[in-house]
């Protein structure tokens, strides 16, 4: 089902730490291998999944380096190159690129609010770094709006080749294949993947696959096909779940439910902490649901 780097079910991979708080590279390794084992179609490393604000320079490199040295033949690396400066992303591309990653997945400039020419530019100079560009439209948290208009700009420039739609609107796609018919449409939260996948996304760079990689592929391809008699009921059964991808604490609850599927999730790095009481709770109760029901 997979013909670019992008397509198929990426993985926003999760980051392991040690106790003292220091990244635990051996454990992500075999994460990624893992995940490529379970189905998975490549990984997006130094996303927020990853905790990527919270890494070291030497860290943040590092993290690319080894899920491309873990990643078996076939299965794609598309680091994440978020910066608050067009200087900094373009650096964090031309070290993926080093590092032999496929492609790159690129927020808009985050540090205030980018009009259109200078989101242009941006990307102009992300893409000058010579891998295929991925843009990340997360207009929550960017308060950066890559409208279709605008992504339709940018593909027309040969800047980018997909984009990661996580606006949580549904509608979207339909005015971006209007206006960009060649421009990749990928899965950006969890909880609309199968409207989006109907619609005719290329690809899901998901979260939940951390913790239920069989299943989260197993509901793509059913979705991709348009199976709907085994999809929609396998949707319902998962949604409580996913739709934790798409909360404020989703580092936290994504880890914890690898955690209850015997996995390694853990905790986090500061300024994130631990999950409410109440909070971890319902997640447990949702991913148990989820193992219940023989997810994995």
């Amino acid at each position: 089902m997979s013909t670019q780097p992008w397509h198929g079910v990426v993985v926003a991979s999760a980051l392991p730490f040690n106790a003292d708080q220091s990244v635990d590279f051996g454990a992500f390794a075999d994460h990624v291998r893992w995940l490529a084992e379970n189905g998975c179609q490549g990984v997006t490393p130094n996303g927020s999944l990853g905790e990527y604000s919270c890494l070291t320079v030497e860290e943040r490199a590092k993290v690319v380096e080894v899920a491309v040295e873990a990643a078996p033949e076939g299965f794609s690396v598309v680091p994440g190159t978020g910066a608050y400066g067009s200087r900094e992303a373009t650096f964090w591309a031309k070290q993926a690129k080093d590092a032999g990653a496929d492609a790159l997945l690129s927020l808009p400039p985050n540090a205030y609010r980018a009009d259109d020419d200078i989101v242009f530019a941006h990307y102009e100079e992300v893409a000058s770094a010579g891998l295929p560009v991925v843009a990340y439209n997360n207009p929550l948290d960017t308060k950066v709006d890559l409208s279709p208009a605008l992504l339709a700009r940018l593909h027309s420039a040969g800047l980018i080749v997909a984009v990661k739609e996580f606006s949580g609107d549904v509608r979207r796609i339909y005015e971006i294949q209007e206006l960009a018919p060649e421009l990749d449409v990928l899965v950006g939260t969890d909880d609309v993947v199968l409207e989006l996948a109907l619609a005719g996304a290329k690809g899901w760079i998901a979260g939940y696959p951390n913790a239920l990689p069989t299943a989260s592929v197993r509901l793509w391809e059913l979705a991709v096909a348009k199976d709907l008699d085994k999809a929609l009921p396998m949707y319902r059964d998962l949604h409580s779940l996913l739709r934790w991808d798409s909360k404020p604490a989703f580092v936290q609850a994504i880890k914890l439910s690898m955690d209850v599927a015997g996995l390694r999730g853990g905790s986090c790095r500061p300024p994130r902490l631990a999950l409410p009481a109440d909070v971890a709770a319902a997640v447990r109760k949702d991913t148990e649901k989820a193992l219940a029901n023989g997810y994995r």
